[in-house]
Order: structure tokens, then sequence, then C-alpha cells
């Protein structure tokens, strides 16, 4: 299986409403960085997995409406508890739409996986990995 994987960074706001979270329960803000791996079984006829501008540009198209956002604030989060784990889920599934959308152009089809880490820290992060579904 060969992989490539693209970088970028956002800074938001929110709070997890909920006692398990002791004092995170309380707004606060993270900064994250957002690395996300593209995965497909052959290279293309051009010997990659996928453009690297255009997964940097997907990702970047993607983060944009969260970026210095207070996600508690967004009616598409309201009621949720935004952790890091979900978070992970809700960037891979806006990008597999964005693949099934034709952002790749014939290499989003032929995506196996994609795998998005959201690293809150050097010592913690998260990740979410499945197909680009369909």
């Amino acid at each position: 299986m060969y992989s490539v994987e693209v970088r970028d960074r956002i800074m938001i706001a929110h709070s997890l409403p909920d006692p398990f979270f002791g004092p995170a329960q309380n707004m606060h803000g993270a900064t994250f960085i957002v690395d996300v791996a593209f995965f497909r079984e052959k290279l293309n006829a051009q010997n990659v997995v996928v453009d690297i501008g255009a997964a940097l540009d997907v990702l970047a198209q993607t983060l944009k409406p969260l970026s210095y956002q207070n996600l508690d604030a967004l009616p598409r989060f309201k009621g949720l508890l935004t952790t890091t784990e979900y978070l992970c889920r809700h960037v891979h599934d806006e990008i597999a739409k964005a693949a099934r959308a034709g952002a790749f152009g014939v290499d989003g089809p032929e995506l196996s996986k994609i795998r998005v880490t959201l690293s809150e820290t050097d010592l913690a992060r998260a990740s979410f990995e499945g197909p680009i579904g369909g």
C-alpha cells in the first residue's frame, strides 16, 4: 500500500460540557497540527498516490471553515462534543466528500482510504482512518 501525507494546522475554541472532561468542560482553545494520509494500492500513471498540491489545497479548504472559530457557535456542531477524535472523523468525511466530487481528478476514486490525525501536543494525538466511501 502506497501513501502520501500532507500537513496543515488550525486554531479553534470550544468547550466539552460533560463532567468526563474535567477542566476542559470550560471554553478553551486548541491548536491542532492536522496530518492527512492518502492511501492506494497502485501508483497512478504518473507514479504518484495523489497530486500533493491538490491534497494541500483540499486540506486547506476543509480546515478554513473551522480555523479561528468557536466550534460551539457553529450550527453543524450544535449539541456535539467536538473532541479531537470527533474532529478527525469530521475532517476525514469532508476530504472524502471532496475526493468523491472530483477534487483529485481521476485519482480520487482510486484512493483506498484516508487517515486524518490531529495532534494537540507532541504528547497527544488522535486519528480516524477509513475508506473514501461512496
